[in-house]
């Protein structure tokens, strides 16, 4: 029987020492110049290792991409270097790390963006709420609507903060394609109102992703590139009238490109799940529905009867630096202190305590 504590080899390539997932978690504070990562961002990641792999937190890959306040970057040259710290930080102690690239399209503000600019999504429809800024919460803003020569420019700039972060040092990189940001907004019927090729049938919603997708596999190698995605999830404000049909299609779309893993943020429809999880021909990564629970012990469970060959962990993660200890252990856990999730020091980031034992 396969164990949560058993290697696995990534696209062929790629090996982990367990099939845990540290799963990608926004912390804000990336405070250097020009939302570079810092040397306590270094310590935060290495402190976690042990996890068979590390998928950071979102980095925009372009300006534009930005959403929230102090999130890193990886499209320029300082922030490339930045980043070298971090990887070869995870590196000397042993870990994986990918890069996740998250373009936040509609969901920022302008006062986020440098030089006048603008969000932007496949069709001028403003999210419902708030988000967070320097200023405090303001309301989300119509976004710019893409031109196609625009939508052709962001896949380049996916493939060319692939490069960059193969150049900063990372295993690989996950592009972000769920919790309601840009590649979310192509695929979702509230979002994507278009008539042209990039919107209207199956095959247009989700030509952004796959050719995004496709465009980072051709620039750094399918075994290094992971996709995640959330069929149906609610968050930022995101419709999804019929999700099977849509993340069926865009699998299919995918199959052939040999991609390191696909990793799925699972709804609380299971058998979507399975179904998905059938479908996809290589290595499934499940982030499981727990709410309003945080992901515990009983996840590795996940592993052990074929549900996914990996399992990531959120806020256990955040909370446990040595998590892959702990859950061999079964315990005890850190609790995550919700407080100083987003911004702050090292509290709550780099001074939770491991095992003495």
């Amino acid at each position: 029987m396969t164990t949560a504590f058993d290697p696995i080899v990534l696209g062929g390539r790629t090996r982990l020492a367990n099939r845990l997932v540290m799963a990608p978690m926004t912390r804000s504070r990336a405070y250097g110049p020009g939302a570079e990562p810092t040397a306590l961002m270094a310590t935060y990641y290495a402190q976690r290792a042990a996890a068979g792999l590390i998928v950071t937190e979102g980095i925009q890959p372009s300006a534009v991409g930005q959403g929230y306040p102090d999130t890193p970057g990886l499209h320029t040259p300082g922030q490339v270097r930045a980043w070298r710290t971090v990887t070869d930080a995870v590196h000397r102690e042993g870990g994986v790390i990918f890069a996740q690239l998250m373009h936040t399209g509609r969901i920022g503000h302008p006062s986020l963006l440098p030089d006048g600019l603008t969000p932007v999504a496949p069709s001028a429809v403003a999210a419902q709420g708030r988000v967070f800024t320097h200023e405090g919460p303001k309301d989300y803003v119509t976004p710019k609507e893409l031109t196609d020569a625009e939508i052709r420019r962001t896949v380049t700039d996916f493939a060319d903060a692939a490069r960059n972060a193969v150049e900063a040092g990372f295993d690989g990189v996950e592009i972000h394609g769920a919790n309601g940001y840009l590649l979310h907004q192509f695929l979702a019927d509230n979002t994507n109102h278009r008539t042209d090729a990039w919107g209207g049938s199956t095959e247009g919603r989700i030509r952004f992703a796959a050719e995004v997708v496709t465009a980072v596999a051709e620039a750094i190698g399918g075994h290094r590139v992971g996709l995640r995605i959330s069929p149906g999830n609610r968050y930022n404000d995101m419709t999804e009238d019929n999700p099977g049909e849509i993340y069926g299609a865009l699998l299919d779309r995918i199959a052939g490109l040999d991609l390191a893993y696909l990793h799925l943020m699972e709804g609380p429809d299971r058998s979507l799940t399975a179904r998905l999880r059938s479908a996809w021909p290589g290595t499934f990564v499940l982030n499981p529905f727990t709410y309003p629970e945080v992901t515990g012990p009983d996840a590795l469970k996940l592993i052990e009867d074929g549900s996914a060959d990996a399992v990531a962990y959120g806020a256990l993660f955040l909370a446990n630096p040595d998590l892959p200890r702990r859950l061999s252990a079964g315990g005890p856990f850190n609790t995550p202190d919700q407080s100083t999730f987003y911004g702050g020091d090292h509290k709550g980031y780099t001074d939770y305590p491991t095992l003495t034992i």
